[in-house]
């Protein structure tokens, strides 16, 4: 029942809110492919350096029999929770929405450029095998919160503009920072998912790399 109610609140909402969503997803989608088409227009030179980078990470992670499991997460969880607090204080402010446009765009720009990497270096069957048991899993949870955040604050920033009463400010500050809570919750969960479940997959796999 409880479940039941958390869907709908969360379909009504991107329902609601479904232009601001097709514009964070599009920029989004413009960083993914922005992303691919810096990889696939790289110099022989960079591409090697590129192809080391990724054969040394094989070679060290083979050879590694206990990974600090627990430090990748406190990593992880920092530079999550610190991209939530960017979005989070940009959107509060009017000036700031270019920064969370320009943060969303670039994450989709680093996720494009990471599977090109590894599509590129490892072929493109074991590359898209490697990224969905690597960066799919987590970008689940990851994406749609990053997307959420972004949107929570064009809503904020399209709220300000239309009413500028202090009232309607604070109201609507308060609502994004509690979407800022919860989505930075779920990038948490992301984090730990990334280097739990993620991370005990690709070691079971690795021998196919």
């Amino acid at each position: 029942m409880q479940n039941s109610k958390i869907r709908i609140v969360i379909k009504n909402y991107i329902k609601n809110n479904n232009k601001e969503y097709i514009l964070a997803t599009l920029l989004f989608l413009i960083g993914l492919f922005t992303g691919v088409l810096i990889i696939n227009n790289l110099s022989d030179n960079d591409i090697t350096n590129i192809e080391t980078y990724i054969n040394n990470f094989f070679i060290n992670f083979k050879s590694t029999e206990n990974i600090d499991k627990l430090q990748l997460i406190s990593t992880s969880i920092k530079n999550n929770v610190f991209l939530a607090l960017i979005i989070w204080g940009a959107g509060t402010t009017i000036i700031g929405i270019p920064i969370v446009l320009i943060v969303i765009l670039y994450r989709g720009i680093i996720l494009g450029y990471t599977i090109s990497a590894f599509s590129i270096v490892l072929g493109t069957y074991k590359g898209l095998l490697f990224c969905l048991i690597t960066i799919f899993l987590q970008n689940i949870l990851f994406i749609p919160a990053i997307l959420t955040l972004g949107v929570s604050s064009i809503k904020l920033y399209k709220s300000i503009i239309k009413d500028r009463r202090r009232e309607n400010i604070k109201v609507g500050v308060i609502r994004h920072t509690i979407i800022a809570l919860l989505m930075t919750i779920i990038l948490i969960l992301s984090s730990v998912f990334e280097n739990v479940v993620s991370l005990g997959i690709l070691k079971k796999f690795i021998i196919f790399f």
